[in-house]
């Protein structure tokens, strides 16, 4: 793995023209989601709900900054068109689904980072896949989308996140992202 994982990360992903995971996410409350996450280059991204919410379809489409929500699924109606910051569709923390990829992952480590430092990184794995370990905080006062620090799992081989732990100015924990099978 590059020398520095963050910059390996930004460079794979700048070069990627879409993916796709399953994210499986647990809260500090404990509540757990699961979403098959899709998206594609400029921005495309499809969000398939598991769990909760099973069979609800999100899409949003980048030219037109609309989101298609489907609560029963693609093949049932009602389709609702809402702008991606409806707080219908924004998550209990205030997520939004047209800044819930990869790419705005890295560019908040990044920001934190420049406000912050980051641990040596570390060999370690994930799911039996060999993964480099970093974490990245701000100083006091500084947060970025909520986050003060992040612990994050970069896979060697791909330099695509598995797993991602975030933490609060108090250091207590946000929320963990599981996106192993990526």
């Amino acid at each position: 793995m590059a020398t520095d994982p963050l910059d390996a990360a930004a460079a794979r992903f700048r070069s990627l023209e879409s993916y796709r995971v399953t994210l499986r996410t647990v809260d500090a409350a404990g509540e757990r989601m699961v979403i098959r996450y899709a998206w594609r280059r400029p921005g495309w991204i499809r969000m398939d709900f598991v769990d909760p919410h099973g069979g609800t379809v999100m899409i949003h489409d980048p030219h037109a900054r609309r989101v298609r929500l489907l609560p029963f699924g693609p093949d049932h109606l009602p389709a609702l068109s809402l702008s991606p910051d409806n707080r219908l569709i924004r998550s209990p923390r205030g997520h939004r689904v047209d800044h819930s990829d990869v790419g705005t992952l890295l560019a908040n480590l990044a920001e934190l980072l420049a406000h912050g430092s980051a641990s040596v990184p570390a060999d370690t794995e994930v799911a039996g896949r060999p993964a480099t370990v970093i974490e990245i905080g701000a100083v006091a006062g500084v947060s970025v989308a909520g986050v003060h620090r992040y612990r994050v799992w970069f896979a060697q081989d791909t330099r695509f996140p598995l797993k991602v732990q975030s933490f609060d100015e108090n250091g207590g924990l946000i929320e963990i992202v599981d996106m192993s099978d990526a």
